[in-house]
């Protein structure tokens, strides 16, 4: 089925031709929604507000060709929509938890020491910087392997869209990009 022909049995309301195209995109949807580090209940928000917005534009869309870059932008969009959402948001169950402090001993005693706290978040800052940097499929793999550290290889190498006997090869070949970037910027600063 051409994606013209899909697209106009979708307006028609054909549900097979809209069962066609949820099978067809929404692994590599939910793939980009969870390389955005958003958890399930905000990747599954992001695909389904993908989604609702390709529901209500597809009438608009004039080359059914880029319909799958027009739902990969919509999915990006929404998914760093939800992310500054959650990132805005972090409560804390108990503010003596929010600091560390032990029962017993001093608030100075359990503070953790500025200079390594800013020195931590520097490294992060410039390796976030480089993943970044990085060309696909690095930059969703870095991603992935942050977002579900527990996840298998056969589910990882699923959502990036790559067979399970690539993702060794892939992740070694993009773990050794990044050490070589970030040795040049050390050996640069």
């Amino acid at each position: 089925m051409s994606d013209q022909h899909t697209i106009d049995a979708a307006l028609a309301g054909d549900q097979a031709a809209w069962d066609t195209l949820v099978n067809r995109f929404s692994g590599p949807l939910w793939s980009v929604a969870r390389a955005y580090g958003l958890n399930a209940a905000d990747a599954a928000d992001a695909v389904q507000g993908t989604w609702l917005r390709l529901l209500e534009s597809l009438h608009t869309i004039r080359d059914p060709g880029r319909l799958g870059s027009w739902l990969f932008t919509t999915v990006r969009r929404e998914a760093s929509l939800l992310g500054r959402r959650s990132r805005g948001e972090r409560p804390v169950a108990d503010p003596a938890d929010a600091g560390g402090f032990r029962p017993g001993s001093s608030p100075a005693e359990d503070a953790p020491d500025p200079a390594l706290l800013v020195l931590s978040a520097d490294e992060g800052r410039r390796l976030w910087l480089a993943v970044e940097a990085m060309q696909e499929p690095c930059r969703s793999l870095f991603r992935l392997m942050a977002t579900a550290p527990d996840a298998g290889v056969h589910q990882l190498a699923g959502r990036l869209g790559m067979p399970s006997g690539s993702y060794g090869p892939t992740r070694g070949r993009c773990l050794n990009r990044l050490r070589t970037m970030l040795t040049a910027q050390e050996a640069a600063s």
